[in-house]
Parts: structure tokens; sequence; C-alpha cells
């Protein structure tokens, strides 16, 4: 007779390169049954869209198979059930599983471009996807798109019915299309000029009056900045993560920290940096150019302490391949990575280092017993933010002779999991404090465990 025991031991070989777990302890097997030579069972991911998931099925079933006694095998590949992004002011969202927020925190570093390829990647996966333009103001998915002044109609229900352009596999046949709504696709030809309550009124018309009908994914194209438009986006829907679009310019780099303030406090969950427009490939000698910054300078995981997604060069494709069934290598990338970030969220250890913020300096104890002491005065000196370190060369423009001998953390405030953000004494308040960078004082011994 097979032992689910033995069954259990074979699973437990496969190691989920995320978590760096195996699939059983992480929780991922479910619904065992055995009987005779046969052995079904679910494998239960974080999402739908797992990349590794034809990879998991295949380790499964070749590991339950190699147990002694049995002879057939049935992994069932399913996923965490999610809850609809519906709210009593959204009916269209009703059937909706993920929302992911596709932001910058300034114009003009491609966000728009971003997300459109986000959303058709995903479309391209066979994953039923919506690509929302939320940006009254500039609205690009008509142009990115070519769709301009189409036939809008509304259901019995009063909602507006989304266009749908068809989906390209690799090969050229249709796939699962992509749906698309856009303020761009209510206005005529012309520059749209709006006060304040007519802007938020046709931002609550395109996020509750738009049937999206049942999708894996919708993608939110956000306007840019951090103010009313957007914190009214964030306060009406359940916004699954937030991925934020930058270049390594200073000023956008500078605007970054707001974006991610802005998501944190309205509980949006981070799901990392996308760099945009890093680098562009010479022709004849095929050397990476980085226009915004040295290649060796910090890098945003560093100052941050999110997971940069991906690095995407200045490259026609981008644009140009929205109506393209070949898939951008780039864009794979960023949806694979985006794609674990979120299902990292759904799963990872919530047990936060806690923190202490004494007259000094702060005491931070970590899960795994690791202690640490940072002083007040070392903490704001190491201060990574644009104003105490220059984006292009890298030098530090914060001196230590000007930090006062008495500063102190007045408040601290956590930033998801990832990092800390501190207001000090002498007013600056604009530094963001990686979890890793803070480890560093207990593991170089730079900090006094107490």
């Amino acid at each position: 007779m097979i032992e689910e025991k033995k069954v259990l031991e074979a699973l437990g070989t496969i190691i989920d390169p995320d978590f760096r777990k195996d699939i059983v302890s992480l929780g991922f097997i479910k619904n065992m049954k055995i009987e005779g030579d046969h052995v079904a069972f679910d494998i239960e991911l974080t999402t739908a869209a797992c990349p590794v998931k034809v990879e998991f099925q295949k380790q499964a079933e070749e590991a339950v198979r190699r147990v002694a006694g049995v002879k057939s095998v049935n992994a069932n590949m399913t996923s965490k059930p999610r809850k609809a992004a519906n709210t009593s002011q959204t009916p269209g969202l009703a059937k909706v599983k993920n929302i992911i927020a596709v932001a910058s925190a300034k114009g003009g570093v491609g966000k728009s471009t971003v997300a459109a390829n986000i959303a058709r990647e995903l479309s391209h996966r066979g994953l039923a996807t919506g690509l929302l333009d939320a940006d009254i103001f500039g609205p690009s998915i008509p142009t990115l798109f070519d769709i301009h002044r189409p036939s809008l109609y509304q259901d019995e229900d009063n909602l507006i019915v989304p266009l749908e352009v068809p989906g390209l596999g690799a090969d050229g046949s249709k796939t699962q299309g992509l749906k698309l709504m856009s303020f761009g696709f209510l206005l005529p030809e012309g520059p749209a000029i709006l006060r304040g309550p007519l802007v938020s009124q046709y931002i609550q018309q395109l996020l509750g009056q738009v049937k999206w009908g049942e999708l894996d994914y919708l993608v939110i194209d956000m306007p840019p900045g951090t103010g009313d438009v957007q914190l009214t986006i964030t306060q009406t829907i359940r916004i699954s993560g937030a991925v934020i679009v930058t270049t390594r310019q200073a000023l956008s780099l500078v605007d970054v920290e707001r974006g991610i303030e802005m998501f944190e406090k309205v509980k949006v969950p981070m799901l990392g940096i996308v760099e945009n427009m890093s680098y562009f490939v010479c022709d004849n000698c095929d050397k990476k150019h980085y226009l915004f910054g040295p290649a060796g300078s910090t890098s945003l995981t560093e100052k941050y302490g999110l997971e940069s997604l991906v690095q995407i060069p200045i490259n026609q494709d981008i644009v140009s391949g929205l109506n393209k069934p070949a898939a951008n290598p780039f864009i794979v990338e960023l949806v694979d990575n985006m794609i674990r970030a979120e299902g990292k969220r759904s799963i990872e250890d919530k047990s936060l280092p806690t923190v202490a913020n004494g007259p000094a300096g702060l005491s931070v104890s970590w899960t795994d017993g690791t202690k640490a002491f940072v002083p007040h005065r070392e903490l704001r000196a190491d201060c990574h933010c644009a104003t105490c370190v220059d984006e292009h060369s890298g030098e530090r423009l914060l001196k230590e002779e000007d930090i006062p001998d008495d500063i102190a953390a007045v408040e601290v405030e956590p930033l998801g999991n990832y990092a800390l953000r501190i207001s000090w004494s002498d007013g600056h308040n604009t530094g963001i404090y990686p979890w890793a960078q803070i480890r560093k004082w207990a593991e170089v011994g730079q900090a006094t465990a107490r």
C-alpha cells in the first residue's frame, strides 16, 4: 500500500526558487488522494500566472512515480482563490481577480508603454486581461494601440463595454484577447480641459462603470504624480500590487520616494521598480551606454529596498511590438518577476524585525535572533536619498560635520516589509532605509549588538 508520508517525502525534494523552501512545507500540496496504485493531488500555487507552473507539475509527477508501488500520477495545478476587487461602487470589477497599478511619480518615463506591454504579455500567456488607461489629462492607450474614435456602447445595466483587441500567439495564431478602456475613447480630438470635480467624476466612472467581466488581471495605467486622482483610485478599489516605473535620472528618482510612500500609506503592496530607458546598445560595438548614470552606481534595490523587476533599454520594439506576436525578452523578464513578486507577497513571512527607537539610536531584532543597535547619527549619515547623495556621481552631499551631535529619529515608520522611513530632528524626512541596509550594521560589526 502506498503511504501518503512517502509521497510527501518525494514531493518535499521540489524547491520553490523564489521562497527557497520545498513545496510541502510551503503548504502547496492539497487534496491528496491515493487509490490503489494511482496518486492524485493539487499543487496550489500563489498565482495562476506562476512562471514555473509547468515545471512544478512535471517535477512533481516524476518524483511521485519513483515512489514504490505508484503506477500513475495526476498533479492538478491550481492557485489560491482571490477575493474580487469589487466594492458597492465598482460593479464592473466584480469578477476581476487581480489589479496591478503601474505608476510613476513623474511624467515622461515611459509608464504607459510599460503598462501596455505588461497587459499584452499577460494576454499572450492566455490570461484574461484588461488594460485601463486612467490618465485623464494625457491618455496614451488610443495612440499606443492606434485606436481612435471607437464606437462604444453600454449593456442593459448601463455599464460601458470595453474594446477588445485580438491576441496573437508566437506563431501568429489568435490567443486570448486584450480588453481596453481609456478616457481617450470618450473624448473628441483635442486636449482634455477639466476642473477637479469633473476629473473625480470621470475617474469614478472608469473604475466602477466598465463591464470587464471575468479577468485574471486588470492593469491600470495610473496618472503620473501622487495627487488627489491617484488617491481616489487607490482608495476606491482593492489593488493587488503596484509597479513603479522610473529612469535613473535624478529628477525621476526624487519622485520615486513619493510614489512609494503614497502606495504604502494606502496599504497597496509594492511589487518592484522598473528602470526604463536604462541604456542603449551601440549598433557597431554592442556596448551598453548608460544615459542617466554609470552602471556601477547605487542600484535602485539598494536605494529603496524594492526588487528591480527589469532594466529596459531604449528599444524600438518596446513601442512597436504591441501588435506583434513575438514576445520582447525584456517584457517577458518583467512580467515573470512581477508575478513572482506578487506570489511572494501572498505567502512570505509577515514577521518583520522589531524596532525600538531610543534616545541614542535604533535597537533592531530580527526573527532569526540577529540584533543590532544603530546610532542615530551614523544612520542619518548613511542616508542614500537624492538630497544626500549625488545621483550621477555617487558623491555624498551630506557632510558628517553638518549633522548635529544630538540628531534624533523623530518618527520611524515601516514601509511594507522592505524598508523604514525615518523623519529626523533636523527636518530631513525623505530617506528610505531598506532592511538590508540596516542589517549590514549587524553583519559587518559596525553596530553593537545589545
